[in-house]
């Protein structure tokens, strides 16, 4: 990213992993600089890391720990003077932990993909798993993957939201894409994401459910690393369409976005964890009005079960 590149209160929210409300405030108090564009308020990267170098000595907000997942155990679960490690991708659930600061209990933030999350939990290595994995072949999100990745164990999933995921193609929709069949087309290219991420198992489930060979087609290996950086790219033609959330496609210009489907993201835990301060505490802020006014913001995600038990299995 170019010091010079302009960015959205959305996209400064992701890079420093708190929500728009509090990137608002920041300017309110003058502690990050901006400029406006016409009535759009926007940063540039040297903005944002200034007040990332300051920040380090000032503290002014207070942030969210972060932790690297290793081979070894990390902690045991359970163990009320270990802090509660909530994995995941979401800016939500960095907003979810601050509210359990509030509440005077530690809890720390790995940022796994679903998949990699959902192993996490089975090894013990973290204790809630956010996750929006799509089995094809059973047509339903994330029971089937906590059935296998997290065998053996009795697990609990809490909704977060529900999102839809589709696909970004340039504004206009100029090769007229409409659904998973054009993936097969030669006139097209695709950008993809890593192995394990929500958006490439979908798509290689799509691939399998058609019997496409993933070598047929155009682009399958270039990976990105998130869906911003995806859409950015389909926006500059340099692909025709990517797989990602309808709420990122929001922050970029000159980008179309052609819903697929309805994705289901939930929090995972073990059940034997949900008698712990921190998962009561959870269900409580997940259900409390200041928490829903917060994240109200986040156009894109439906929260009407949020809170709600899903499943145990």
């Amino acid at each position: 990213m170019t010091p010079n590149k302009s960015l959205s209160t959305q996209e400064v929210a992701e890079i420093l992993h708190v929500s728009k409300s509090t990137i608002y405030e920041l300017i309110r108090r003058g502690e990050i600089n901006s400029y406006k564009v016409g009535r759009k308020v926007r940063f540039t990267q040297d903005d944002v890391d200034a007040y990332i170098a300051r920040s380090r000595h000032e503290q002014s907000v207070q942030p969210v720990r972060r932790v690297e997942i290793s081979s070894d155990l990390l902690h045991p679960v359970g163990k009320a003077e270990q802090p509660f490690v909530i994995s995941g991708q979401d800016v939500i659930l960095d907003i979810l932990s601050n509210y359990l600061h509030q509440e005077g209990l530690v809890a720390d933030r790995c940022y796994l993909s679903s998949f990699e999350g959902l192993l996490a939990l089975y090894e013990e290595k973290v204790d809630a798993a956010a996750c929006h994995l799509y089995a094809v072949d059973e047509k339903s999100f994330n029971v089937p993957y906590v059935r296998r990745l997290v065998p053996g164990v009795r697990a609990v999933l809490i909704n977060l939201s529900y999102r839809r995921q589709g696909f970004y193609v340039q504004a206009g929709n100029p090769k007229e894409i409409r659904g998973w069949r054009d993936l097969a087309r030669r006139d097209i290219s695709i950008l993809n994401r890593r192995t394990g991420s929500s958006a490439r198992i979908l798509l290689d489930g799509q691939l399998c459910r058609m019997d496409l060979d993933p070598g047929q087609i155009r682009g399958y290996e270039r990976e990105m690393q998130s869906h911003l950086t995806m859409a950015a790219a389909i926006a500059d033609g340099e692909a025709d369409l990517a797989i990602g959330t309808e709420r990122i496609s929001r922050q970029i210009d000159g980008l179309d976005f052609i819903p697929l489907l309805e994705e289901r993201y939930d929090l995972v835990l073990r059940k034997s964890a949900m008698e712990t301060q921190a998962a009561r505490a959870i269900l409580e802020i997940l259900h409390s009005p200041a928490f829903k006014k917060e994240i109200r913001h986040f156009t894109g995600n439906d929260y009407r079960d949020m809170g709600k038990i899903i499943a145990e299995v």
